[in-house]
């Protein structure tokens, strides 16, 4: 195989898909095989890509065109087989090594395309069968979706990597295209196109036309489309003087719209909603429940076969605990929501935190399908500057879940996403990660990250073992570092009130709903610091079953999120994870710039300018934190810890000059 690697390093340098081949485009394909070397930048806008089985042959064309040495000495050719008798499910696939030949069997043509991308994937990480065996792999997950939260104006709420690549401007064919492989190269199968904050204009002719074009270039690729809808459509939209899901002409007009939608788009998925949440409309406000509502647009899609994704992120304003109230709401309904209806429920009952306790309305239903909801997009977790390498995360998810039942299994999941129209697609080169490690913890939620890293790293850079070992550790070392620096030891929610990139422990205007400010999560004050949610407080331990109460109760990891904890025995701690945190971080920095013979020049200036910024930034948190938590503790820096760089006074001046559309600029520092 040496040839082989010596060819695809060789050919990673040539200019295909991109502007440059270095400006990050490329994705996970920079070392996979592609069918499109060599054509002309205006030979691959005019390519049609108009079936499956299309797709199919143009990646194993692809394998076979620009890797004639490799093709030639260990494999002679590879051969697709469509066969109902494969009993391999709608989606999964079987690949075989037999006399030089690999040979890719599925029962439908999406198996093939699967089991293709899959050839490669391996090949790179020198897994393919030995000659005589063979791989059988099929996705534990029936719907795997991204959800895009693109505005009609081009916008895209929690994106930090330019503007929706659907809405705004004109379609870009092209672009549609190569996000549709990248998806399907991860075996992501549906995306919501538009934010679960939706206008009720999502419903009109003119975005159902839109929906339906880019739903005509994904087809090929086995993704369907889903559309973000607001509940009071029929009112707001419709003409009707109500959206009462009882009524039946309400009823009536959700009919209606899913029968159009299901004219122009044969396979449209399905809606996703966000009701009674941050003062978006729902079944509440006619008396009705979530189920109520819910069923009502079930009923629609289900001649369809569509489904209705129902979010659980749900919470009122100045509500003695918030972590408790998605379980409160929905536990009443379990067991009452129609079988197309999945209950949609972020990880965690906060909100996306860098690290949080497991939603117990996971381990509350028995009788509702449900299906996590995971942000892609680091919206409290650096954005697309700072690594941090999310599959350890939802790894954790999947652990804690499994120590009460390791059968649990979901038909679904979601991942908020964080795709923009920035050449790199994630705003950085890093980010791309979670984007690729999302659609294999999809696919399979029992993979490991340490192969996530593994995989995307030598497809993304190089198959060097002097790059891959220190990158891979630098990816699962990225999530700890930054709950480290960030909030540690179970603080939640202690951000910057505007744009949630820097620390703001302080942040508590006038005005402001409490349960949208730090103080009412942390809770410092001269005794000591968390939210109690023991029995002694909001009592919120016992939504959740054994093993895990226990756990939780007792670790170190949540002691502030579950315990208002003395200062005696937090202040030491606190100071370490925050110590800690640092010293990883700026590690991560020296890293890379010592990668700098493995990869490109612009990648590597490109992503250093981003890792020298996360060092900053991880300075930045850990002396906003510790010295305005020093003045509730009276306690003295441990004397180890290093003098602040920053003073507090300094800090909580600081104002970062963005706002909720745009990341954060790379260049300016606290």
């Amino acid at each position: 195989m040496k040839t082989f690697r010596t060819l695809i390093l060789a050919a990673a340098t040539l200019c295909c898909l991109s502007v440059s081949a270095d400006d990050g485009h490329d994705l996970w394909f920079r070392l996979m095989q592609s069918p499109y070397w060599g054509l002309s930048q205006s030979d691959y806008n005019a390519l049609k890509v108009t079936s499956m089985r299309q797709a199919i042959d143009d990646e194993v064309n692809g394998i076979l065109k620009h890797m004639p040495e490799y093709m030639g000495k260990d494999i002679a050719t590879i051969r697709t087989n469509l066969s109902k008798d494969a009993n391999t499910g709608e989606e999964g696939f079987i690949i075989s090594n037999d006399k030089r030949t690999i040979t890719i069997s599925a029962s439908t043509e999406k198996g093939l395309l699967y089991g293709v991308f899959a050839v490669s994937r391996l090949e790179l990480a020198g897994k393919l069968p030995k000659p005589g065996k063979s791989i059988v792999d099929k996705p534990m997950c029936q719907y795997r979706i991204l959800n895009h939260w693109d505005n009609l104006n081009g916008t895209i709420e929690r994106g930090f990597a330019g503007r929706s690549i659907f809405f705004g401007k004109p379609i870009d064919d092209t672009i549609i295209r190569e996000y549709a492989r990248a998806n399907a190269s991860v075996g992501i199968n549906g995306t919501v196109l538009n934010n679960v904050n939706s206008s009720p204009q999502i419903l009109s002719d003119e975005n159902i036309k839109l929906a339906a074009h880019v739903a005509d270039i994904l087809r090929p690729y086995g993704i369907k489309v889903y559309l973000s809808v607001n509940f009071a459509s029929p009112k707001a939209f419709g003409g009707l003087p109500t959206a009462d899901p009882l009524d039946p002409a309400v009823r009536q007009w959700w009919k209606a719209k899913a029968k159009e939608l299901y004219k122009v788009i044969p396979d449209f998925g399905g809606f996703l909603v966000k009701a009674n949440s941050e003062g978006q409309p729902g079944p509440g406000d006619f008396g009705r429940t979530h189920a109520e509502g819910a069923n009502m647009m079930a009923e629609a899609l289900e001649p369809f076969g569509g489904i209705v994704m129902w979010r659980a992120f749900v919470y009122a304003p100045d509500s003695p605990d918030r972590a408790n109230q998605a379980y409160d709401e929905f536990m009443p309904l379990d067991g009452q929501f129609h079988d197309n209806v999945i209950v949609q429920i972020k990880n965690g009952p906060i909100d996306f935190q860098p690290r949080e306790p497991v939603s117990p309305l996971f381990l509350g239903m028995k009788n509702t399908k449900m299906m996590p909801e995971f942000q892609i997009t680091q919206e409290y977790t650096g954005e697309s500057i700072h690594t941090c390498f999310l599959a350890s995360m939802w790894r954790e998810f999947y652990d804690d879940i499994h120590m009460v039942d390791p059968s649990i299994q979901y038909p679904a999941i979601a991942g908020v996403a964080n795709i923009g129209d920035s050449r790199t697609w994630c705003g950085s080169d890093m980010s791309q990660v979670n984007w690729y490690a999302f659609g294999r913890m999809a696919w399979n939620p029992d993979i490991q990250p340490a192969q996530i890293a593994d995989e995307w790293l030598r497809q993304t850079f190089t198959i060097n073992p002097k790059f891959l070992k220190p990158m891979t550790k630098v990816l699962l070392q990225s999530r700890e570092a930054v709950v480290s620096y960030m909030m540690p030891i179970g603080l939640h929610h202690i951000f910057a009130g505007n744009h949630h990139y820097g620390p703001e422990p302080w942040y508590a205007p006038r005005g402001v709903r409490s349960d949208w400010t730090p103080p009412y999560y942390h809770k410092a004050d001269a005794e000591g610091l968390g939210f109690d949610r023991m029995a002694t407080g909001s009592n919120n331990i016992a939504q959740y079953p054994e093993p895990l109460r226990t756990y939780y109760a007792n670790s170190d990891k949540y002691l502030v999120y579950f315990h208002h904890a003395p200062w005696s025995r937090v202040w030491p701690l606190l100071c370490k994870k925050y110590d800690e945190g640092v010293r990883q971080a700026e590690q991560f920095a020296t890293t890379w710039h010592s990668m700098k013979a493995y990869v490109d020049a612009e990648t590597f200036d490109r992503q250093a300018l981003r890792f020298d910024r996360q060092a900053k930034d991880a300075w930045w948190w850990r002396d906003a934190c510790t010295q305005y938590f020093q003045q509730f503790s009276k306690m003295p820096m441990p004397k180890k810890s290093p003098a602040p760089r920053y003073q507090l006074a300094d800090l909580m001046k600081y104002r970062l000059p963005i706002d909720n559309y745009t990341a954060a600029p790379i260049d300016q520092l606290p």
